[in-house]
């Protein structure tokens, strides 16, 4: 029950502390509708701000961009004035300079303290939780060389990667045998680590710190550093002394008790955040921390809600590096994905009859943690080893999936019900809403994808902005690039968008640059905004290799080069699988083979046929009219010469097409993104089918056009697709979109006068074509990132051994273990 005030007077709530979980108490207490007062007395000179995002401050983000907005309820604040003292007879609280307030209900928001290590020198060290701690770090640094961070977890990492931007060499030091130790395992610590030593940084693992002194620190080992900034990262205590000296229950190791309301033995008083021990344990992240706050205003205004535990997952990109966790980090099984390579490891644990998803930890490579968090305790929509590679898009989950009590947002406890019932009820129809009415989505953002797909779950488009850092589409930023002659990444967000990007649009902006402006896809700052697929120019395979795709254009080949693929996939111990787009795939290469095995090919006359990418892939065909008795037009020579003309051509998703050379359709041309059929008097064009998770057959667009008409029209389609359909969108969706009709007006009927321009477009890529294989072989540089990790199979170490599958070596780590 609530608090009540005597003699009718409005209920007065005094929050002592004011951070996050203070202000999300007061923001829910205005929602809610309270008719009180509220009093927040803090002790730092400003109001709250985002704690999360405290290591932006030091790269530019402005304090006015992190400080939260007043809520509503907000009677009064009291700043700069820490409380020293509550007074639980007279209910009031008395702060340093004296001032006292009375209480009906006292909410303890103090949240914690950086623990200090009892170590010499400790008193020169600095601690990294406060603006005012990041002003002190930065004015230091300035006249600093050095610096070293103790506490090797997630805000000591945040920590070291702030001394780096500071343009500190920085050393790490963390006790734990790896990094992380509360939320990765080793295997995920040892790539962290190796990410974060590629950056420059030192990393001491499985030692502390013995002392510290006047330009140096002495690990208890005995190895010396030179540091001429110490900051302690270790870990935090809560902030429980106002309670203890008041007499209220603390925790044995800290901790102010409450109950499941959110109430300290004192009915009157309340303790939120960090400072709280709720069911024997005190939480450190935000999610946890505004749940208690949300309970903790319930409770105030005589609700019954309680705190029975929270979603302890975390995602957040360290250093660059992206790094989570979700669920139980243990179970009767695990699935293990490792690529020292790339730097990406991803477990996930599951019952004993893999039917349950328990947890799972990723490093390199978050994409699964949005789709998957949701559905821990639920069961598995698909193999662990595709749940491994799942993400937005890859069809492993969808929104559709999520049971309405599945935990969508942890920062904000937001349930898939709950979302549901919003888009529903209020009729939203983009992320942007559902933001605004659930909360979801507005802490970290991690759970933005699942918000998404739940949208479409429900059939609600989304609205065009590409994502959050783009208010404009895809096909509108096509058009900004193309018209104002944009060539990176970095000069179309800082002109038209906002933040740093994202892996949504950083790889749909990285193919509208390519399809305007051509170049190689691993040219300068665009190399940083592929995928794995185009990162490699080779498409990984579930087991983390890399299979190499030569273009074989119409499926035609000469005995000699048969041969050549014959013995590289011989002397690499590949897998060999002839294609349904008649090609010939070679699986099991390691990303260090790679240019070898591309000279081989290079050299003997083949081309990378991007099967990585998203671009046209083959133009498949029948033999027509050269060997079958019932052709009618010459389809291997109109299946080359398209593939010929098309190959490389960036897109927003892949292309497929076939040439069949008569109405028997042996070549399946109507399946396909874009088809061609003989006829007596020339050749029917057919657009728009896939064989995808939908499949569909193509329409007829035109009929019995000449060979120049028929190129001329799939010029203009394919170019017309590409400025104006949406991110990952194929062209049957797209077809589907703009209707038939009004596609023949624009590429035949030239109805919108832009078809010089979409023919000046083709010719230019025409002319524009080169080999990025080869063009990688002839780039010293380029090849630098197709190196050899240290215990490769051709690092001479007696100690390693290598499983074989299928004749070929496994080189990277994909297993399951019984535990």
């Amino acid at each position: 029950m609530a608090v009540r005030a005597g003699g009718g007077r409005r209920v007065r709530v005094v929050v002592v502390g004011y951070g996050p979980a203070a202000h999300r108490l007061v923001e829910t207490l205005a929602d809610r509708g309270f008719r009180g007062s509220v009093t927040v007395l803090g002790e730092e000179p400003r109001p709250a701000y985002d704690r999360v995002a405290l290591t932006s401050y030091l790269t530019g983000t402005s304090l006015a961009d992190l400080t939260y907005p007043e809520p509503a309820a907000l009677s009064a604040t009291r700043l700069a004035d820490r409380v020293v003292s509550i007074d639980r007879e007279a209910r009031t609280v008395t702060t340093r300079s004296g001032h006292r307030e009375p209480y009906d209900v006292l909410v303890l928001a103090t949240g914690s303290a950086p623990f200090v290590p009892p170590v010499a020198g400790a008193g020169r060290a600095f601690v990294y939780r406060t603006i005012d701690d990041l002003d002190a770090i930065r004015a230091a640094a300035g006249r600093a060389v050095s610096g070293v961070v103790v506490g090797g977890g997630l805000l000591g990492l945040e920590a070291a990667d702030a001394l780096r931007g500071l343009g500190l060499a920085t050393h790490v030091v963390e006790m734990g045998g790896w990094l992380m130790p509360r939320q990765i395992d080793e295997g995920g610590g040892s790539v962290l680590r190796g990410h974060i030593e590629r950056l420059g940084l030192t990393v001491h693992t499985g030692t502390g710190l013995d002392r510290i002194e006047d330009d140096r620190v002495v690990l208890t080992g005995g190895t010396e550093i030179d540091a001429d900034v110490v900051v302690f990262s270790a870990g935090v205590r809560p902030r429980d002394e106002l309670a203890r000296a008041a007499g209220l229950p603390v925790g044995e190791r800290g901790g102010v008790v409450v109950d499941e309301g959110m109430r300290t033995a004192d009915p009157a008083i309340y303790a939120v955040g960090e400072c709280a021990l709720a069911g024997g344990m005190v939480y450190g992240l935000v999610g946890p921390c505004f749940t208690m706050a949300e309970v903790a205003a319930d409770r105030i205004l005589g609700g019954t809600a309680a705190f029975t535990g929270a979603d302890l997952s975390t995602k957040l990109k360290l250093l660059g590096v992206d790094v989570a966790s979700f669920g139980q980090l243990s179970g009767a099984l695990d699935v293990t994905y490792m690529d020292p390579v790339a730097g990406v490891y991803k477990k996930l644990f599951v019952s004993d009859d893999a039917r349950t998803l328990l947890g799972g930890i990723c490093v390199g490579d978050a994409g699964p943690y949005t789709m998957l968090r949701p559905m821990v305790g639920r069961e598995l929509t698909a193999a662990p080893s595709d749940l491994l590679f799942a993400g937005a898009g890859s069809g492993a989950v969808s929104g559709a999936d999520y049971p309405d009590d599945a935990q969508v947002c942890s920062c904000n406890n937001v349930s898939a019900g709950a979302i549901r019932v919003a888009i529903t009820e209020q009729g939203l129809t983009d992320v942007a809403g559902i933001k605004k009415c659930t909360r979801a989505g507005t802490s970290c953002g991690s759970c933005v994808p699942a918000l998404v797909s739940i949208l479409a779950a429900e059939g609600v488009e989304t609205g065009k902005a590409l994502c959050e850092h783009f208010d404009h589409s895809r096909p509108e930023l096509f058009d900004i690039v193309r018209v104002r002659g944009i060539t990176t990444f970095s000069q179309l967000i800082a002109e038209h968008g906002r933040g740093r990007g994202c892996d949504v649009c950083k790889p749909a902006v990285a193919s509208i640059l390519a399809s305007v402006n051509g170049g190689h896809v691993l040219d300068g700052e665009q190399a940083a905004l592929q995928d794995t697929n185009d990162h490699f120019l080779a498409n990984i395979q579930k087991n983390g290799t890399y299979s190499v795709v030569p273009r074989i254009p119409g499926g035609e080949i000469t005995p000699e080069k048969l041969i050549v693929i014959g013995e590289v996939a011989r002397d690499f111990g590949l897998y060999t699988k002839i294609t349904g787009g008649q090609r010939i795939d070679l699986f099991g290469a390691r990303v260090e083979q790679l240019p070898r095995i591309w000279k081989r090919l290079v050299d003997a006359g083949f081309e990378s046929g991007h099967a990585y990418g998203k671009a046209l892939r083959t133009v498949k065909s029948c033999v027509g009219s050269t060997w079958c008795r019932y052709g009618v037009q010459d389809s291997v020579g109109m299946a080359i010469a398209l593939e010929m003309r098309y190959r490389g051509l960036r897109s927003p998703h892949k292309l497929k097409s076939a040439v069949s050379g008569c109405a028997r359709e042996c070549a399946e041309a109507r399946g396909k993104d874009f088809g061609v059929i003989a006829t007596d008097n020339g050749w029917n064009l057919y657009v728009g089918g896939n064989g995808g998770f939908k499949p569909r057959h193509a329409d007829l667009l035109a009929s019995d056009l000449t060979d120049e008409e028929l190129v001329r029209t799939i010029d203009r389609f394919l170019m017309f697709y590409i400025r104006t359909a949406d991110r990952l969108q194929r062209t049957s969706a797209w077809v589907e979109g703009i209707g038939l009709d009004y596609l023949r007006e624009v590429i035949i009927d030239d109805s919108l006068g832009i078809c010089a321009d979409l023919d000046a477009a083709m010719e230019r890529h025409v002319a524009g074509y080169f080999d990025e294989w080869r063009a990688t072989l002839d780039d010293p540089d380029k090849l630098r990132r197709f190196v050899s990790f240290v215990n490769a199979p051709d690092t001479p170490d007696p100690s390693i051994v290598f499983e074989t599958e299928r004749d070929q070596i496994k080189p990277v780590l994909l297993e399951v273990t019984r535990r």
